[in-house]
């Protein structure tokens, strides 16, 4: 069964750090673009970083960019998003998704949630960036 699964959500304040964690079952995660996108109450699910297949290409979204990182860990079949510095407004559900290599991961993070070309969603993890 493809899965994929979302860990390391949490409580954190303005200014800290939190990695989250997505891990694949069911399929090799380095044959797919990963993708980190967040949806807040209310709002459209939005693009936060992306990664390649093959060449370790990344995208991030301007209002990320310079504080999260994306990496993958393929010998444990994971990719991770490093927060520093979260503010307020990065509140949200994060959930990773997985796409086929055909796509550059610049169109992968721009796609709507509901494009087909998406071959798995994780369940979502809370991350709340309080006081």
């Amino acid at each position: 069964q493809v899965q994929l699964a979302e860990s390391g959500g949490g409580l954190v304040q303005p200014g800290g750090s939190l990695r989250l964690s997505c891990a694949a079952s069911g399929f090799t995660l380095d044959d797919y673009n990963i993708g980190w996108f967040r949806q807040a109450p209310g709002k459209e699910r939005e693009g936060v970083s992306c990664i390649s297949s093959s060449d370790g290409d990344t995208y991030y979204a301007d209002s990320v960019k310079g504080r999260f990182t994306i990496s993958r860990e393929n010998a444990k079949n994971t990719v991770y998003l490093q927060m520093n510095s979260p503010k307020p407004e990065d509140t949200a559900v994060y959930y990773c998704a997985a796409m086929g290599e055909g796509w550059s991961v610049q169109a992968m993070c721009s796609m709507n949630e509901r494009s087909p070309f998406f071959g798995s969603w994780g369940r979502g993890a809370q991350v709340t960036v309080s006081s």
